[in-house]
């Protein structure tokens, strides 16, 4: 399969990791939860890890990685106060500023 179409994520937090088996058919996520997440990868969709915290999404149907990559995304989306979460990697993410004591 030649892949032409690619969609990098980044996952931001502490304890927060990723890891593909199965050759690019699983990815199983760890987002804090008291379970680990476990994705199965559509047919026409590869999933890499470059490190734990870096997935890249690659296929040749544009519409099926980006729809797979937001699917990842979904799991843990980023929060606003401190960015923690799975982001795109070309994201901006506006903080919001916190409770202010007087």
């Amino acid at each position: 399969m030649e892949a032409k179409f690619f969609r990098f994520l980044k996952i931001v937090g502490v304890g927060f990791k990723a890891r593909a088996e199965a050759e690019g058919r699983l990815l199983y996520l760890k987002l804090g939860y008291s379970h680990e997440v476990e994705l199965t990868v559509p047919p026409a969709v590869r999933v890499f890890c470059f490190k734990n915290n870096i997935v890249c999404c690659t296929g040749i149907d544009k519409g099926r990685v980006h729809q797979f990559a937001a699917a990842v995304r979904i799991c843990k989306p980023p929060e606003v106060y401190k960015g923690k979460g799975i982001m795109y990697i070309d994201e901006v993410i506006k903080k919001k500023e916190g409770k202010r004591s007087k």
